[in-house]
């Protein structure tokens, strides 16, 4: 077993809001993993090191988050439709927003700061240059053989059952849409991260409490 990388492949995408046009430095969810000791690809975290009140996004998060500086689940879809960033796909449900912020959410507090709401912006971009690299012709959807190379294009290595496991989740009628696309990418990278956070020797072994697993998985 081995874990997704997140760097390569992205290192001078952009995240694009309106009227806003910032360099992500960080890296992002790639293509071209680099793989450590144990068999893991290299899993860098994110940086939040910066000043949130010089960055250019900080104006924006302010508006979105209103007077609790934090973002719930049904700001963040209104801030999604708004943000054009889904393009001509359809919006996001309230579903995938809700583990959007699941995703980042370390505390469970069930909302997001800035940090993590830049974060989700660049893993956003990251996905959706993944999807229109797959969906050529523009038909808003990808079928089970491309969804199988975009999961394993992001470093993951999995099982054929488990793939066809996730591919049957996530489609209709054959096909995944580019909401139930992101869903998914949310899903596997919260569901790796939970897990990994457990995995000590990072050989892909873990042992937890059952009331740590339900609160782990239940909140995604």
């Amino acid at each position: 077993m081995a874990y997704p990388g997140y760097g390569g492949g992205f290192e001078d995408f952009e995240v694009h809001m309106p009227g806003l046009q910032i360099e992500v430095e960080e890296p992002l969810p790639g293509t071209d993993p680099h793989v450590l000791p144990g068999g893991y690809p290299g899993y860098p975290a994110f940086s939040d090191s910066y000043p949130s009140a010089s960055d250019p996004m900080w104006t924006y998060f302010t508006v979105v988050a209103g007077q609790d500086g934090e973002v719930d689940a049904e700001e963040l879809q209104r801030c999604l439709t708004r943000s054009g960033i889904s393009g001509t796909y359809s919006p996001f449900s309230l579903e995938t927003c809700r583990i959007m912020i699941a995703m980042l959410d370390r505390d469970y507090t069930g909302k997001m700061g800035f940090d993590e709401f830049k974060e989700l912006f660049a893993a956003l971009n990251a996905w959706k240059q993944n999807f229109i690299a797959i969906d050529q012709d523009r038909s808003g959807y990808v079928e089970h053989r491309e969804m199988r190379q975009a999961i394993a294009a992001m470093g993951y290595r999995l099982s054929s059952q488990t793939l066809t496991t996730i591919v049957k989740r996530y489609s209709k009628n054959g096909r995944i849409f580019f909401d139930d696309y992101v869903a998914c990418c949310v899903k596997l990278r919260a569901l790796t991260d939970f897990f990994r956070r457990r995995d000590h020797s990072q050989q892909g072994f873990a042992n937890f409490l059952y009331d740590d697993f339900l609160q782990g998985t239940m909140a995604i």
